[in-house]
């Protein structure tokens, strides 16, 4: 078995057209098909269904797929880290972050970071906290931004819990409720927008009402950070989020919920198996100065409490 034939394999699997997976990877169609025929053999089973115009993954193609996506990406990692060792000024870092921390205090975080190593390529991945896991678990992302606790069926990951952030009510501004706090029986009945599943404010707001004995009334669902708040500023209904987003949001208002309210824990996590890079090391040591500078001067975002070191 060699990379490039796994190589090969995963532009047949993601394209489902031989064609059009050889013009991907810039070789000859034969050439490819050859390559995908002496995988086959070397696995001891088929891993296409090949009909004209018409190619699926058989089932040992299915269990090959993950695999073959992960080890894929541990050799990209791998020469990543060599490349490093060998003294190039130049590196990687993927990294995964929920939109509210993308939208606030993680841009000042990549720009210490980007003075400190302008050679370092930064490639952010913008997602719910249960996608940039799975993202994590097939070697994607080299460090990602994550919210404790973890599911009982995510990978083994190791994770540093670093800051706690409040989750708010948000209205329109004309719209704030009345009173300090809200309870969540207030919202019983009341009109919300929701985000897409794979995001765990989704799971966590259906978990709150629930614990409180309702269903929550959607009036749109499905939407990212950016259009949920959009949707509420338009009128839609309202949502729970973290109080960060709403800087520089005047048309939005955040009513905390009553005590003991809803938090969330941010950690920052790899996987366990696979050390990160030198440059992924570095963010990590950037990232992790920059909070505890915030916390104690007191310039962390409202309602964000830091829980590192």
């Amino acid at each position: 078995m060699q990379l490039q034939q796994l190589a090969y394999f995963v532009a047949v699997a993601e394209a489902r057209h031989f064609t059009q997976a050889a013009e991907r990877m810039r070789v000859a169609q034969p050439s490819l098909s050859k390559q995908i025929k002496a995988l086959e053999t070397d696995m001891g089973a088929p891993l296409f269904f090949r009909a004209r115009g018409n190619v699926t993954l058989t089932a040992a193609g299915e269990a090959l797929l993950p695999l073959a996506r992960r080890i894929l990406a541990d050799a990209d990692t791998a020469r990543q880290e060599v490349a490093e060792i060998a003294g190039l000024r130049r590196g990687r870092v993927r990294l995964g972050a929920t939109p509210s921390l993308c939208a606030g205090l993680l841009a000042d975080a990549l720009a210490r970071f980007h003075r400190s190593y302008p050679g370092i390529e930064l490639m952010v991945e913008e997602g719910g906290s249960r996608d940039l896991v799975r993202a994590l678990a097939r070697g994607q992302l080299d460090l990602s931004l994550i919210i404790m606790p973890l599911q009982s069926d995510d990978p083994s990951l190791v994770t540093e819990e670093i800051l706690r952030e409040n989750l708010v009510v948000v209205s329109p501004s004309h719209e704030r409720p009345k009173g300090a706090y809200l309870e969540i029986e207030a919202l019983r009945g009341r009109q919300m927008v929701m985000f897409r599943r794979g995001y765990d404010l989704r799971e966590a707001t259906l978990a709150a009402c629930r614990q409180a004995g309702f269903e929550p009334t959607f009036a749109v669902q499905g939407g990212e950070m950016d259009a949920v708040l959009r949707f509420v500023e338009a009128g839609l209904g309202v949502a729970v989020v973290p109080s960060m987003v709403l800087d520089g949001r005047p048309g939005l208002s955040g009513t905390p919920l009553a005590p003991p309210g809803l938090s969330r824990t941010i950690a920052l996590a790899h996987r366990k198996d696979v050390e990160p890079t030198r440059a992924g090391r570095a963010f990590r040591e950037t990232l992790l100065s920059f909070v505890v500078e915030a916390g104690h001067e007191g310039t962390l975002p409202q309602g964000v409490e830091l829980i590192a070191e």
